[in-house]
């Protein structure tokens, strides 16, 4: 066991990637003090905000297996088309549902009001605008350049 753990260490390109992840849930946080005046860790473990960390670890990830395996090779075709899908994903899908999260939160506010209903929030902070995910993007890239 203690093998497997030092074999997973010891892959750069695994470790370069949860970097790029946790630099870029750091940079939420960080945002968010800035822009809110306090602190919230659900901004360094919550999904949302800017920049994409999803984004930021794809991003990473294929730019350090096209430097290590060249950018011709079929690592690389894979963790891109992976970076494409965590992309389209994080604008698309994700941002849908946290607009719909806010448009039911709204009805389930006025509901209440009314004494007919009393039921949580749902997350409303799921999805990347296209910036988050162009930041999360070049990121990642930067990361993956600056770590090798």
């Amino acid at each position: 066991m203690k093998e497997i753990f030092a074999q997973i260490y010891q892959n750069k390109i695994l470790m370069i990637t949860i970097s790029a992840w946790l630099i870029a849930q750091s940079t939420k946080l960080f945002l968010g003090v800035l822009r809110y005046k306090r602190f919230d860790f659900r901004w360094f473990v919550g999904t949302g905000g800017m920049p994409s960390s999803h984004v930021a670890g794809a991003a990473c990830l294929a730019t350090s297996v096209g430097l290590e395996y060249g950018f011709s090779s079929g690592y690389f075709a894979l963790a891109t088309s992976f970076a494409i899908v965590v992309m389209f994903d994080a604008q698309g899908v994700r941002r849908a549902t946290g607009r719909q999260a806010r448009i039911l939160n709204k009805i389930t506010e006025d509901i209440y009001w009314r004494g007919k209903l009393d039921e949580g929030k749902l997350r409303e902070l799921i999805g990347h605008t296209p910036v988050e995910v162009i930041a999360g993007l070049f990121l990642g890239i930067l990361i993956a350049l600056v770590a090798r």
